[in-house]
């Protein structure tokens, strides 16, 4: 009687190092760089408007904003990189001409394919 082999995939494992769940070294630079993009738009209005709390209200939203956005969840998919794909997805080719060509030869010999 033959034995079954299986295979043990184990769920969980981690690349690299993570300083909580889903967020690791990449995330944090990402992160870093949407919270100083943040930081330039509440310096903008801060300069237009001279609103301190709406500078503090646009500062704080771009730094949770941006953890939000490059944490991975559990299919280990952050919103960037839903993002990117989306964007990888619409530049790629998405038309693909096709014609059909006499595989075998059973055509007779004065028809064309699609006269």
């Amino acid at each position: 009687m033959e034995e079954e082999m299986g295979l043990y995939i184990p769920t969980g494992v981690k690349p690299g190092k993570e300083l909580f769940h889903g967020f690791g070294r990449r995330e944090l630079t990402q992160s870093v760089v949407g919270a100083l993009v943040g930081g330039v738009i509440a310096a903008l209005l801060w300069l237009a408007t001279g609103n301190v709390a709406l500078t503090v209200v646009t500062v704080l939203s771009g730094i949770f904003g941006s953890v939000m956005m490059c944490t991975r969840d559990q299919n280990n998919q952050s919103v960037v990189d839903q993002l990117g794909n989306l964007l990888r997805y619409r530049h790629s080719q998405q038309i693909y001409p096709y014609r059909m060509m006499d595989e075998w030869g059973l055509q007779k010999k004065g028809e064309g394919l699609g006269d």
